[in-house]
C-alpha cells in the first residue's frame, strides 16, 4: 500500500479547476518532489493530502485513512511544514518545540534534540520574530518532525536559508528517506529536486504532465543538440559554419547549437573558442537537466 495514494483528484473553487483528475502515488522511504509553475495545482493537490481541504473529486488516501473523515488519526502519523510557520510570534523557540512535542502521542524523546538538528540550539530562547526567514523555515521543520510522522509534507524547506542550512536541511531530508519515511516536497529549486527527489511529479494546468526518477525525465528529453555557456555576443553566424550547424545564443551568454553531440562537434566548439581567446563556461551534450525538462514540459520557469 501505497503512503500517499491520490487517484481522479479535482478540486475546484467554483468554475475554477485547480486540479483536474490527477493521480500520483508516494511510497514509504522515498523522496517524492511536485512540481510545477505558480497556478500549477501543488498547493491544492497537497492541502487535500493534509486533510485541509476536502477533493472536489477522486480519492485521497494517506496511510491507508482518508485525511479528512479520519483526520485525527492522519494528524499523528503526519508531518506538516507550512512556508507561513503556524507560530505564534511572540513563543520561544524551545517553547514552540515543546508544545508541538505535546500535539503528539508519540513525540521524539528529546525534542529539544531537533535544534540541534536544524541548527537552532543556540537560537532556543529567541522568539519567532526574532529569527531570520532562513531560522523560521528550520524551526518551521523541526515542527513538522516532532512527532516522528511516517509522511512529512514539506513546503519549500530550504527557501531563505543560506549555503550551509541548505545542505544541513538536504541530509536530514536524506536521513527521513533512509529511515523509511515518505517525504512529499513542494520546492521550486529544481537543483534540489534533482539532488533529492527519487521520483519527480511535474503538474501543470492541474494535470500530470510527467512522473518519474529525474534521471528517467532528463534521459528521455536528450536530443541531438549542444548546449553551453561563454561570454555573450558570439558570432554565432561564423560559429555556425564551422560547426555546420544553427548557432544561437537562447539568452545573453547561453547557447545551443543544433548538432549531434559527437566528439569532433564539442572538439570543433572547444577549438573554435580557443582560436578566438574566448573561455568555455557550462557545457552539456546531449543531456538535459530537469530544468530543461521543466521548461519544456510547461513553458515556465518556477519562481525563486
Amino acid at each position: 500500500m501505497p503512503a500517499v495514494e491520490i487517484a481522479d483528484l479535482t478540486v475546484r473553487y467554483g468554475d475554477l479547476v485547480a486540479v483536474d483528475g490527477l493521480s500520483v502515488t508516494a511510497e514509504a522511504g522515498q523522496v517524492v518532489c511536485l512540481l510545477g509553475p505558480n497556478g500549477a495545482g501543488k498547493t491544492s493537490t497537497v492541502e487535500t493530502a493534509e486533510g485541509y481541504r476536502r477533493p472536489t473529486g477522486g480519492t485521497v488516501r494517506v496511510l491507508g485513512l482518508d485525511p479528512v473523515d479520519d483526520r485525527g488519526k492522519v494528524s499523528q502519523r503526519v508531518g506538516v511544514m507550512l512556508q507561513g510557520g503556524g507560530v505564534y510570534p511572540g513563543i520561544r523557540v524551545i517553547e514552540a518545540i515543546r508544545l508541538f512535542a505535546s500535539y503528539y502521542d508519540d513525540p521524539v524523546a528529546e525534542p529539544e534534540h531537533l535544534l540541534e538538528v536544524v541548527g537552532l540550539a543556540d537560537r532556543s530562547h529567541a522568539t519567532w520574530r526574532q529569527l531570520s526567514g532562513g531560522e523560521q523555515q528550520r524551526l518551521s521543520l523541526a515542527l513538522a518532525l516532532v512527532g516522528r510522522p511516517e509522511v512529512a509534507f514539506l513546503d519549500e524547506p530550504t527557501a531563505g536559508v543560506d549555503v550551509g542550512g541548505r545542505n544541513q536541511i538536504r541530509s536530514l531530508i536524506t536521513g527521513l528517506r533512509d529511515d523509511g519515511v515518505c517525504v512529499v516536497l513542494a520546492t521550486h529549486d529544481l537543483d534540489e529536486a534533482e539532488r533529492l527527489a527519487d521520483r519527480v511529479v511535474i503538474i501543470d494546468r492541474g494535470t500530470l504532465v510527467a512522473a518519474g526518477a529525474p534521471a528517467e525525465l532528463t534521459a528521455a528529453a536528450q536530443r541531438d543538440e549542444i548546449r553551453f555557456t561563454a561570454p555573450d555576443g558570439l558570432d554565432v553566424a561564423d560559429l555556425g559554419a564551422t560547426l555546420a550547424c544553427t548557432v544561437e545564443e537562447t539568452s545573453p551568454g547561453e547557447y545551443l547549437a543544433a548538432t549531434a553531440p559527437s566528439p569532433a562537434a564539442v572538439a570543433a566548439l572547444t577549438a573554435w573558442l580557443a582560436d578566438h581567446d574566448l573561455p568555455l563556461g557550462d557545457l552539456r551534450a546531449g543531456r538535459q537537466r530537469l530544468e530543461d525538462v521543466f521548461l519544456r514540459l510547461t513553458g515556465d520557469t518556477p519562481s525563486p
